[in-house]
Formats: C-alpha cells, structure tokens, sequence
C-alpha cells in the first residue's frame, strides 16, 4: 500500500476501525514511521473495553498521530476543502 500512496502523491492519511488497541494503533504507528501525517478518527473507531479505547486513543496514539478528531470534524475539514 505504501508503494500505491507514493506513486499517487498521497502523504496524509485518515485511520479509522476496530480493535483500537491493536490493530489501528499499528496501522497508525506504521503510517507514521513511513511518513505520512495521521489523522485519526476517534468516534470511528472500537476496541473491546473502555480501557483499551482509553490506552490507545489517550495514551499510545497521540504518540504517533499529527490530528486525533472526531468525524464531524473531519467531515467539516474534508467538505470545506471542495
């Protein structure tokens, strides 16, 4: 996926999904390393507990990603750049 981004000239990426603690918090992690701005999206994202929704959004992902909105925000941001 990194390869298709580059070619495009896609360097800012949205992250939302399930498993906030593990999987989107690698994804977010990863994304970063490589060097694209993360944005994550709090209120589309899941986990299995409060606790690991905490961990991951308040404590690990900040850590790594350059926005953490909700989606109004984010649909707002999106819908004012048409």
């Amino acid at each position: 996926m990194d390869l298709q981004l580059k070619k495009h000239g896609i360097h800012k990426v949205i992250i939302v999904g399930l498993i906030a603690h593990a999987c989107v918090e690698t994804t977010v992690r990863y994304a970063a390393e490589l060097g694209y701005e993360v944005t994550m999206v709090k209120d589309a994202t899941a986990s299995y507990s409060d606790e690991e929704m905490h961990a991951a959004l308040d404590v690990k992902i900040p850590n790594y990603a350059s926005a953490i909105v909700t989606t109004a925000e984010i649909v707002d941001s999106i819908s004012s750049q048409l």
